[in-house]
């Protein structure tokens, strides 16, 4: 059975923990993470999950974070490279049609979730729910939104001509925006107009495999 390491309430363990409940696969899950742990963030005095500073752990993934799989004995670390491992392995035809330009698609907007979405959010998440109060910059959580305002106004634009983010049907390449979007939205701060998201938005809540592990606020709004 395939062994997972990381966090529910980690964005980068989240995209894998879709995945896997959209092809409905059972799992090991082992609780790890240098900064977090049961009572919240480090940053205000709690104990981590640990276990990726242990040598058995830097075996598997010298760089001591999550995400990391094991399965059946290949072990695989980076959450956009095992979600494309776990769409390619057990689901090509769910969750890209099985065709490599929808392969490609989807795995663009992956890499692209990882470098515009992400930075951003953390930097949120960071300053709005993590860090201790006197720690929290206003400065910071404007820059970070006008950031991410930048991104749903480019994907609004995709979303006027296609369903989904790749085309008319469900990708991986909407795992790792929908988690992305609804954090926002949990985040409850203001917003530009962009219906075609919404709309994509609406349509993603309403899949079984959100409702598993991403659709919990306190998978996001706690620290």
């Amino acid at each position: 059975m395939l062994t997972l390491w990381g966090r529910p309430t980690s964005g980068r363990t989240q995209k894998v923990l879709w995945t896997l409940a959209e092809i409905g696969m059972e799992f090991n899950f082992i609780l790890a993470s240098a900064t977090m742990g049961p009572g919240g963030h480090v940053s205000k005095g709690n104990q981590p999950f640990g276990v990726v500073d242990s040598a058995e752990y830097r075996a598997k993934n010298p760089n001591g974070r999550v995400p990391t799989i094991d399965d059946d004995g290949f072990v695989l670390w980076e959450s956009n490279s095992i979600v494309r491992y776990l769409a390619m392995q057990y689901a090509p035809d769910l969750l890209y049609g099985n065709d490599i330009k929808t392969f490609a698609s989807a795995s663009r907007w992956l890499d692209w979730e990882n470098n515009e979405l992400l930075p951003p959010q953390h930097e949120l998440a960071m300053h709005l729910i993590r860090l201790p109060e006197n720690q929290r910059d206003p400065k910071a959580v404007d820059h970070a939104c006008k950031l991410f305002h930048k991104s749903l106004r480019i994907m609004d634009e995709q979303l006027t001509r296609t369903r989904f983010i790749c085309g008319e049907r469900f990708t991986y390449g909407d795992i790792a925006l929908g988690l992305r979007v609804h954090r926002w939205y949990l985040f409850n701060l203001a917003s530009p107009p962009v219906p075609h998201v919404e709309r994509w938005y609406a349509e993603i809540k309403t899949r079984p495999a959100f409702h598993k592990w991403t659709a919990d606020p306190a998978n996001h709004l706690e620290g």
